[in-house]
């Protein structure tokens, strides 16, 4: 007969595989998203508003966080406005589908699946369309100069297919302030 293994070493057995599939996930987790990490700030003109908008890591690495806040100012009518969101970016156990959920000042709540562009150029946000309500589309594309291009569209409930621009524009990344 046979000594039985220490529970300690059944434990390990029973973990290691499952750690190394996860210490492999880890080592290029975020690759697409790494064009994108840091803070970034929209180059618009004034009347048109300011945004600024933040993706970091946080978890020890296991989330993306995006914060992010744009000013409108008063024109037309219209009082000044002021937005804020903040959305969680996060992946299967094997980092191989991505998912995010935002959430904003106004009280929206989107989840989306998150894909990269072709030849990594950039990322695309959907949120379901089978779901009641219109669906959404957020997109950043790497432009030229380092410069990204965010397009934010709305397509009607039902109809997936028919997105129509909301916002649109570029932004630059942020300059460390010096010292």
């Amino acid at each position: 007969m046979r000594p039985a293994l220490p529970l300690f070493a059944l434990g390990m057995f029973l973990i290691t595989p499952w750690a190394s599939t996860a210490a492999h996930a880890e080592e290029d987790r975020w690759a697409d998203f790494r064009f994108l990490i840091g803070t970034w700030v929209s180059g618009g003109k004034p009347e048109d508003g300011s945004g600024r908008f933040s993706l970091e890591p946080d978890l020890q690495g296991k989330v993306l966080v995006r914060r992010n806040s744009a000013s409108v100012p008063a024109a037309k009518g219209q009082a000044a406005a002021k937005h804020e969101d903040l959305m969680v970016v996060y992946s299967d156990a094997r980092g191989e589908h991505f998912r995010a959920t935002y959430f904003d000042s106004e009280g929206h709540v989107i989840d989306y699946s998150v894909s990269p562009l072709p030849d990594k150029q950039g990322l695309v946000f959907v949120s379901n369309p089978k779901l009641p309500g219109p669906c959404f589309r957020l997109t950043y594309t790497k432009a030229a100069g380092g410069e990204v291009a965010v397009k934010f569209e709305i397509a009607p409930p039902g109809k997936a297919d028919q997105f129509r621009t909301y916002l649109q524009g570029l932004v630059k990344r942020e300059e460390p302030a010096r010292k």
